[in-house]
């Protein structure tokens, strides 16, 4: 009998991808699989029930989550939609467990199997299911773009008949995916670029794209590829360096966070209070509060003359090819236990390990399962 995979639609505010494009459903159906999804859920992201071919779509989320085997979505489902689900059915969507305390319990008490897309571990063989870093790449495009569209002049040189204009001057703090994407963007819209991490081996990657990176002396490498959290000292010492950097640059982009943490604050008021008349700071880190003490997350507001902006799902205002580039690293995770049209939880699979939250009314990963213990 086929897998039954069903497909979310998207229900939360601004949230605009899907978790299934034609294409990716073509060669999912060739794994052994029937995927249905709701009439409608891929409009958003420009996609027609008609672009999909191999698609059984229905009209009720009923209809579409009673016999599922494998559920698939972007962001966490609602308490509603788990209750749908058959118990030993298995989800897969970004779930934000710290954030969603209660629908991760709920999972268990379903007996719900889900993996969390957000713990995908950062190693080469799992790259291409790395949902996370695909959906970064294309925050960082993004906001070069929306700096170069805030910012009341243009960033590359230009040389007309009375003069010339210098270029703009592009700082991004933060060289993980994101910062290293939105570094080759401002570059290429020929901004002179300078690059800041806490880690020192992000030198050689930003150097690699043209760019000056800004040595402070301090390392502060931390577990999983994310920077840990830094003493009062390392802030000071960071501050004296970054800060002339900061108030010569017209654009500012940041990029820092910690999933399951607050945004660490890069940008201080008074930083921003010496900034160049006009500068940009476009503020990546908002879902966790935001990188600069002046952000709002979700607003754009202006701070005397300095425009700072901290929107909220970069990637889904880039929605076709954030709901491509995600429904493909689906794909890739599917078919470590999708094995000859059938479900094969292998959990010597360090992926399928390390990604999985909850299986067979228990919460997997112990920092999690402690955590949610202590909020009850």
């Amino acid at each position: 009998m086929p897998i039954q995979v069903a497909v979310l639609q998207e229900s939360r505010p601004q949230e605009k991808r899907v978790a299934m494009v034609p294409a990716v459903a073509d060669k999912l159906s060739k794994l052994g699989c029937n995927i249905s999804m709701l009439s409608g859920a891929g409009l958003a992201s420009k996609l027609p029930d008609s672009a999909y071919s191999n698609v059984n779509f229905v009209t009720s989320a009923e209809q579409l989550l009673a016999d599922a085997d494998i559920v698939l979505a972007v962001q966490p489902p609602t308490t509603s939609q788990i209750a749908l689900l058959k118990p030993g059915a298995i989800l897969i969507s970004f779930v934000y467990q710290h954030k969603e305390a209660d629908l991760t319990r709920l999972l268990c008490d379903k007996n719900i199997t889900s993996f969390a897309m957000e713990q995908v571990p950062r190693i080469s063989r799992a790259q291409a299911m790395d949902a996370l870093s695909s959906q970064a790449a294309l925050a960082g495009y993004y906001a070069a773009l929306l700096g170069a569209t805030q910012l009341a002049r243009i960033l590359p040189m230009m040389t007309t008949a009375v003069g010339s204009i210098r270029p703009a001057r592009c700082l991004v703090m933060g060289l993980g995916v994101a910062g290293l994407q939105a570094l080759a963007t401002a570059r290429r819209l020929g901004a002179i670029t300078e690059g800041y991490d806490v880690r020192p081996e992000t030198k050689e990657q930003a150097e690699s794209l043209g760019a000056k990176f800004v040595d402070t002396g301090v390392d502060a490498r931390g577990e999983g590829g994310y920077a840990r959290e830094l003493t009062q000292d390392e802030k000071d010492k960071i501050a004296s360096v970054v800060t002339q950097h900061i108030q010569q640059a017209d654009i500012v982009i940041t990029t820092a966070a910690i999933p399951g943490r607050p945004s660490p604050k890069l940008i201080s008021k008074a930083q921003v209070e010496g900034m160049k008349l006009g500068a940009v700071i476009i503020d990546l880190a908002a879902e966790g509060g935001g990188n600069c003490e002046y952000s709002v997350p979700g607003e754009t507001i202006q701070q005397g003359q300095i425009s700072i902006v901290a929107p909220l799902n970069v990637p889904s205002m880039l929605a076709e090819h954030a709901s491509e580039l995600y429904a493909k690293n689906l794909l890739n995770l599917l078919q470590l236990f999708v094995i000859d049209g059938e479900i094969k939880l292998d959990w010597q699979d360090e992926v399928l390990a390390k990604t999985v939250l909850t299986h067979q009314g228990e919460i997997k990963p112990a920092a999690v399962k402690a955590a949610l213990t202590q909020q009850q």
